[in-house]
């Protein structure tokens, strides 16, 4: 291939920072791996059972080396050998393996079918954990067929990786040398991107055909904020790319003074910066750049990537460590919010028209009402550890307020009956959040009864705009600055105010800095 000349690109900024350094590419060896029967059943299931034990003593290992990383970082290894190990991949696996195919196929045949369940919801936050169910899985399929595992911890000359998609168990490895990193494929939540973060290690990710435009030793610049870089940049902009770099550098270490201050506008407004979270390691994260609290745990993400409900003990852990890991700061869960384009495998949606309209989110739960029962039983254990506040989402009627509202109230008394170290009801704060337009019109009406409205801005606008937020042929209705959009908004705001209700927002137009001072 002809060595590119300052050739520029774009992808998505995944990891601050900016870096210039030689190519390191890491190409995926292709295994070939064929559907031919095997006679031997018993001793593949010990081949399959032995390369599953090879793997989950080489993430140790991995976790081991890996001292940069916080306790939350090295949890997401922690993942992978849960998926490992985990006994729904292990029985699927060994089902195909009794049909008579080898252990290295059944795997993959059993691997693919649970990322492809997860890549067909189009949720990015479960898109992003088919990537770790890959990583881990292909670990094993080359431990179970002997063949070389690349140990990028030994990498001894300042580089940057650029791979189709690099796996959570690499990044890891990662050394000083690693300057940064790009590849084909990935998403901002992908745990590489968390990881890429936690090391302070610039990363570009979905930049297409990356991997095939680059050839080791090619000189790379990358700026992972705006996501863009050159391969064989010239004097001029490897100039340009090194004051940035300076730049940069001089912000961050001007910034470290602000990380325990309040956010506060220069006009004296105060802003709490709160967290968006969907998982016991993001709250960690979370505390770790001192967010003013939680303000939506995205309870979902719980049920996800499993064969069953999730039982009331286990919920309860989960709320528990979140909860316990912010005392005193408030954590506001979302309660289940299922539907749409967020399914489980093992409950049954009814096929509907427009599932984004349809049966979803407290509108399920009032109709399943054990499942909500259990969910609410595990929050109010959870309360007994910290500031807890529960958000019912999709909520379009008094009436359905009234309801979930009632479920809880039952719940509750139940529980402090049998756990009297539970908070008082009255401090648990219940609210709704704002996503219907009907919802808004009818603020002032909800303010009188809850404790808190979160406007979710990004459902707001689909609703509002009658444009799917995904479609690309009706993006240009996606308006964040619309009038109409903004009197929505305002009008919510000022009902909860009138009433003395604080109200949190979520979603893209929480970020926008220009319109604090329209709230």
């Amino acid at each position: 291939m002809a060595k590119l000349n300052s050739y520029k690109f774009k992808g998505i900024g995944a990891s601050s920072g900016i870096a210039i350094a030689k190519v390191f590419k890491l190409v995926e060896q292709k295994i070939e791996i064929s559907d031919q029967k095997v006679e031997d059943i018993s001793t593949e299931i010990q081949i399959f059972e032995e390369g599953v034990k090879k793997s989950v003593s080489q993430i140790e290992k991995i976790k081991k080396l890996a001292t940069k990383l916080a306790k939350d970082e090295l949890e997401i290894l922690d993942a992978h050998i849960l998926i490992a190990t985990d006994p729904v991949l292990k029985e699927d696996t060994i089902n195909l393996i009794k049909q008579g195919y080898s252990a290295a196929y059944s795997l993959k045949e059993t691997a693919k079918n649970h990322t492809n369940f997860l890549l067909e919801t189009g949720d990015e936050y479960l898109m992003a954990r088919a990537t770790d169910i890959k990583d881990a899985s292909q670990r094993i399929i080359k431990n179970i067929l002997n063949l070389n595992i690349l140990d990028l911890s030994a990498i001894d000359k300042d580089v940057i990786i650029v791979a189709d998609d690099l796996k959570p168990s690499d990044t890891a490895q990662l050394n000083s040398y690693v300057k940064g990193f790009a590849t084909n494929i990935g998403s901002k939540t992908s745990h590489s991107a968390i990881m890429a973060r936690s090391l302070e290690i610039p990363a570009i990710l979905g930049v297409s055909d990356i991997l095939e435009k680059v050839e080791n030793d090619d000189i790379l610049a990358i700026n992972g904020d705006l996501g863009y870089g050159i391969i064989n940049p010239n004097q001029e902009e490897i100039e340009e790319f090194e004051r940035q770099k300076a730049n940069f550098e001089a912000e961050k270490e001007k910034l470290q003074e602000f990380l325990n201050k309040k956010a506060t506008s220069a006009d004296g407004k105060k802003v709490v910066i709160a967290a968006n979270i969907g998982s016991v390691e993001d709250s960690y994260a979370a505390k770790k750049v001192n967010a003013d609290e939680i303000g939506l745990f995205r309870s979902e993400f719980l049920y996800m990537d499993r064969s069953n409900w999730p039982s009331e003990e286990e919920q309860f852990l989960s709320y528990k460590a979140v909860i316990e890991s912010q005392n005193p700061k408030k954590v506001v869960v979302r309660t289940l919010d299922i539907g749409g384009d967020k399914t489980l495998k093992y409950f049954d949606f009814a096929k509907e028209l427009n599932p984004f309209l349809g049966y979803r989110a407290i509108r399920l739960c009032l109709d399943k009402l054990e499942i909500f029962k259990t969910q609410l039983r595990a929050l109010v254990r959870a309360s007994e550890f910290g500031n807890l506040a529960i958000m019912f989402p999709m909520v379009a009627s008094l009436d359905e307020f009234f309801q979930a509202r009632a479920v809880f109230d039952e719940v509750y008394n139940q529980i402090k009956a049998k756990y009297p170290n539970v908070a008082p009801k009255s401090n648990i704060k219940i609210g709704i959040m704002i996503e219907i337009p009907i919802s808004a019109i009818l603020a002032d009406k909800f303010a009188e009864h809850v404790d808190f409205f979160s406007i979710g801005t990004n459902d707001l606008i689909q609703y509002s705009f009658a444009a799917d937020r995904m479609n690309e042929k009706v993006a240009y209705l996606y308006q964040t600055l619309n009038p109409g959009l903004l009197k929505l908004i305002k009008m919510t705001i000022d009902a909860a105010h009138a009433k003395g209700k604080w109200v949190g927002m979520c979603g893209e137009m929480a970020g926008i800095s220009m319109l604090y001072r329209f709230y």
